[in-house]
């Protein structure tokens, strides 16, 4: 058991480099591998620690340290780590909540939140999310994150947006007349170049392309639009000391939600990245260790001045494509970035805000899940209640009650179709059965009933309600079992009901068709001993035998 979790916990690059070894030519192609990520990284962290509403060196010290980690110790042959769009308005809202040092505290409890789910192994319990969960909260943040960027897309002179969606969009509106059209020229044109360079030249990262061009632009041109230094001045060139930010009672317990929101959609989406490394590449991710990698690179990137990180989806689709070997080409793009860093700050200082909010704004597109959405709306009804809930919850309300709100719809549905689905009814000739009825012979006072489904709490009702289709009770009932898979504590309690009401007219209770696993749950509730024993068989051929005994003994 120990062993097993050990395992299940082992980085894959200590697995990778006990199994395969490192060689000189893995070391360059991971090399090569990492510099193609840091560059579109690099505008990317900035943007997004922007959008947060923080200076843009908290999304470069993110990158840097929690990508570094999150490749080092986590279970992914290929995923990058770092601050992602999906976390923009979860981290605005703390960080305007409880000020940047409350949301340092609640990145690090997300992180030991991260670590004790890894070793409770819940990783495979993620997948268990509603896919129509998945898809509204990520297009719902989407939404959120495109709409954040309004203000630096358009040049509006706004001091302080509001976090909350209505109230932003009652703002833009009373500030849409100073529209800075040099802040919309240069937007549009990042846009443009983003989607042709992906086009016809899909080597160079288009992030790049835009920030290296748009500068150029505003300094050359000396255009009136907002830069990186015009807001936040210069950019440290180094990463700061380490700091625990000051821990009470109070500000635990006041941060457990925001942490809980914020270990979750890491859970999520570096596993949901994980999964689609796996899937272009036929590889494996180990879950529980990507979980440990998250936790140890989230409580790091809070001490030292970053931001909540996960899984990167682009990012690590870029890794794959520019031919990374190992988890080293995740921790050398965090070594590219500490050199640009390094040495191109004053460079990077003199980006427009505006080429950084076109980024988003197509990071945010493609986000959207639009061919996703489409597909859900031709799914069950019930799927698009969720997805339509979901979605509407994540932008009106909060990403954390959204989540739970969209995971509770999804499970009553779901109990609501398993209540349609389980069929408690009287048995009838079947074709091709051979454990059909129609060729034994039952005898007369005997009903026999089947239950088709698991016997479950949606349903226990229903079994007990079966008895007032009899207007007179036979003197004995059958009840098949055979298609029951499972039983919870509220279908014992109906058997235990059904037997009871059953006494009352003197009529016999047989269960037929018991499985090995129900039969178990039966017997440690003591269920049997009031049934009988002998009342509870594996097959309705004994169930008949045993009822031409009650009645003989009892004529």
């Amino acid at each position: 058991m120990l062993r097993s979790i050990q395992d299940s916990l082992e980085p894959k690059l200590i697995t990778l480099f006990r199994r395969q070894g490192y060689s000189r030519s893995d070391f360059i192609a991971d090399a090569i591998a990492g510099l193609a990520v840091a560059i579109v990284a690099l505008p990317l962290a900035m943007a997004i620690a922007i959008a947060s509403n923080l200076p843009p060196e908290r999304g470069l010290f993110t990158a840097i340290v929690a990508g570094f980690l999150i490749s080092a110790h986590g279970g992914s042959r290929y995923q990058i780590g770092g601050p992602t769009a999906a976390f923009i308005v979860t981290v605005a809202m703390v960080a305007m909540k409880h000020g940047y040092e409350g949301l340092v505290l609640a990145t690090i409890m997300a992180g030991v939140i991260l670590i004790i789910m890894a070793f409770l192994r819940t990783g495979e319990l993620i997948k268990f999310i509603p896919y129509p969960v998945i898809v509204g909260f990520t297009s719902g943040i989407a939404l959120l994150i495109a709409f954040s960027q309004i203000r630096d897309f358009f040049g509006l002179s706004i001091t302080t947006v509001p976090p909350d969606f209505i109230d932003k969009l009652s703002v833009y509106v009373a500030h849409l007349h100073e529209t800075n059209f040099s802040a919309v020229l240069v937007a549009l044109s990042s846009i443009g170049i983003i989607v042709l360079a992906k086009r016809y030249i899909p080597r160079i990262p288009g992030p790049i392309i835009v920030v290296t061009i748009s500068a150029l632009a505003v300094w050359g041109l000396n255009l009136p639009i907002e830069t990186i230094e015009s807001r936040f001045g210069a950019i440290p060139s180094m990463l700061p000391s380490p700091v625990w930010p000051e821990i009470t009672f109070e500000k635990l317990r006041l941060l457990l939600p925001d942490a809980i929101t914020i270990a979750t959609l890491a859970a999520i989406e570096s596993l949901l990245s994980a999964v689609v490394a796996d899937g272009m590449t036929g590889t494996r991710h180990k879950s529980n260790a990507e979980l440990l990698g998250q936790g140890v690179a989230n409580i790091a990137s809070g001490i030292f001045g970053g931001l909540p990180a996960t899984g990167a989806i682009a990012r690590t689709a870029t890794n794959i494509k520019a031919g990374a070997r190992t988890p080293v080409a995740g921790m050398m793009h965090a070594a590219w970035l500490f050199l640009f860093m390094l040495l191109l700050s004053p460079l990077i200082i003199k980006v427009p805000l505006a080429a950084l909010a076109a980024i988003l704004m197509v990071v945010a597109w493609n986000m959207s899940e639009i061919k996703h959405i489409r597909e859900i709306m031709k799914a069950p009804r019930t799927d698009r209640i969720v997805l339509v809930l979901t979605f509407l919850l994540t932008v009106l309300v909060d990403l954390n009650f959204a989540i739970q709100a969209g995971i509770a719809l999804a499970s009553i549905l779901f109990i609501d179709q398993m209540m349609k689905t389980t069929q408690i009814r009287a048995v009838e000739s079947e074709e091709n059965d051979p454990d059909s009825t129609s060729n034994k012979i039952i005898p007369h006072g005997v009903e026999v009933y089947e239950i088709q489904g698991p016997l479950f709490f949606g349903v226990a009702e229903k079994l007990v309600d079966t008895l007032m289709l009899f207007e007179k009770p036979p003197r004995i009932f059958i009840l098949r079992m055979r298609y029951v898979p499972l039983i919870d504590a509220a279908g014992l309690h109906a058997l235990e009901i059904l037997q009871e009401r059953l006494s009352e007219y003197t009529t016999h209770l047989i269960l037929s068709g018991v499985n090995p696993q129900v039969h178990r749950f039966i017997t440690s509730s003591h269920i049997d001993e009031k049934i009988g024993h002998e009342n509870i068989v594996d097959h309705i051929d004994k169930a008949l035998l045993r009822a031409n005994e009650i009645m003989e003994e009892e004529n």
